[in-house]
Parts: C-alpha cells; sequence; structure tokens
C-alpha cells in the first residue's frame, strides 16, 4: 500500500471513530505513524486530502446503486433512496463530511466525477420512472435533485437530533416512508 493510500485510509478510519473535527493532518500524520509533514508530500493541504476521502464516500455511494435488486423503476428507486438514508445513518461522519464545502475542495476533478455519477445515476433512475407516467413533463434533474434534499434533509434532521425521539416520528424508516409516499404516491 502506497504512502497516498495509507493516509487516507488512516483518515477514514479517524473520520469514522472520532468525526469531522478530529480529522486534521496532524492527526492523521500522528495515527498513521508518520512524519507531521508528511501528508504535505502527497497533499497540496487538508482540502486535497478529505476530498479524497469524501471522494470514497460517493464511490461507496455509487456501488450500493450499482447493486441494487431488479424490480420496476419504482422499486429501484425506493431502494436507492433507503440505500442512501442507510448510508447516512450507518457513516455519520462521512455524511457530513461529503456535503462540507468548507473542508473539501469542491473543485477536485475525482470528488467531482464521482459525486456527479452518483447524482446522474439517481437522476436516470427518477428518469426511467418518468416514462411510466410519474410527472412527465418535468425536468428529471429537477425531480431528482428535489427528492434528494428531502432525503437528505431527512437524514441530517435525525443525524443532529431534529426529529430522533420526536414521537411523530418513531424511526428514520417511519418518517422515509411517508417521504416517499408524499413522491412517488
Amino acid at each position: 500500500m502506497g504512502a497516498r493510500t495509507r493516509l487516507i485510509d488512516t483518515a477514514a478510519q479517524l473520520l469514522a471513530e472520532e468525526g469531522v473535527g478530529a480529522v486534521t493532518l496532524r492527526g492523521i500524520a500522528k495515527a498513521a505513524g508518520v512524519s507531521h509533514g508528511a501528508p504535505l508530500r502527497h497533499f497540496p493541504g487538508r482540502a486535497a486530502l478529505l476530498s479524497a476521502v469524501a471522494t470514497r464516500g460517493y464511490t461507496e455511494l455509487l456501488d450500493r446503486g450499482a447493486a441494487l435488486p431488479d424490480g420496476t423503476p419504482r422499486e429501484r428507486l425506493i431502494a436507492a433512496c433507503h440505500g442512501y438514508l442507510d448510508f447516512a445513518l450507518a457513516n455519520p461522519a462521512m455524511f457530513e463530511l461529503m456535503f462540507r464545502r468548507d473542508l473539501i475542495d469542491a473543485n477536485d476533478a475525482e470528488l467531482t466525477r464521482v459525486s456527479s455519477a452518483v447524482f446522474d445515476f439517481f437522476a436516470a433512475m427518477v428518469a426511467e420512472l418518468q416514462e411510466g407516467g410519474w410527472h412527465p413533463a418535468t425536468d428529471p434533474r429537477l425531480l431528482a435533485s428535489s427528492l434528494w434534499a428531502s432525503l437528505h434533509g431527512l437524514a441530517q434532521l435525525w443525524l443532529w437530533g431534529g426529529l430522533a425521539g420526536a414521537s411523530f416520528a418513531p424511526s428514520p424508516e417511519r418518517a422515509l416512508a411517508v417521504t416517499l409516499d408524499a413522491y412517488l404516491g
């Protein structure tokens, strides 16, 4: 394993164990057992290293999409929505990092490529559902953006306590079912 990969692995592990705040260049170097300057030999700065870590999160989402079960377009879209929420709840720090533009380099080419691929995959599933008559006149990317925003908001509200413990939302899955019913009927 190369030093670059080792630093990304270490950063991802620190992120999962201790959260976004713990992922500093010094902390990564210490956990990786290298000098505090070693990360800067492989990355121009913290944002570049964190972008590489966030790219892994988007890659996992893309892999989850590729592994969706066969079914109707509606069933596949619902499964993808469940997969997104499951990913967020299982990986809260990664989920946070992936969308923290203040911590990552939004212009990182690989991050942009993979995050765009995730969105494009989701939008393609929406377009497939539209072929069956669901909001056929609406731009599928706009529909996908709206649904994604709802999923993302639900995940964030659950993770950061806005919905967790609310008597009207006994579980994130129940809240997701209501969201999907509102969108898909």
